[in-house]
């Protein structure tokens, strides 16, 4: 499963471009998607061709799944295993008018993941 093509990836910028500069870097045998130094998204073909996978978050998940995006799942060792990531609507991948509110979603999803919460502190057990 090895996405070879450049010009697919320089497209699925030109689409995101709304957030600012897009770059498309080799990965894992796909591409990674990146503005701001964060990634937005990656392009892997998991057996239905190249296809542009948009971050997600558990906040926007929902939103994805109403429109009948298809989450990123693969499989590692016979056991299915799925990333933050859905497969972008096929008519925002048309235009980057289009494609805009889908590509705010994958931004919005991308700074959660580089600023998490806090992890809450478990409070001590009392008469312990």
């Amino acid at each position: 499963m090895s996405t070879t093509d450049s010009g697919f990836a320089d497209y699925c910028c030109e689409l995101l471009a709304s957030l600012g500069p897009c770059h498309a870097k080799r990965m894992f045998g796909g591409w990674g998607i990146s503005c701001d130094g964060l990634t937005v998204a990656v392009i892997v073909d998991l057996g239905d061709g190249d296809t542009l996978w948009l971050k997600a978050s558990a906040d926007n998940r929902a939103i994805y799944e109403a429109e009948g995006c298809k989450r990123f799942v693969y499989t590692a060792k016979g056991v299915p295993r799925g990333m933050n990531y859905y497969s972008a609507p096929a008519d925002a991948m048309e235009s980057p008018a289009l494609m805009r509110d889908w590509a705010q979603l994958a931004w919005q999803a991308a700074l959660a993941a580089r600023n998490p919460a806090p992890a809450r502190r478990a409070k001590p057990l009392r008469g312990r």
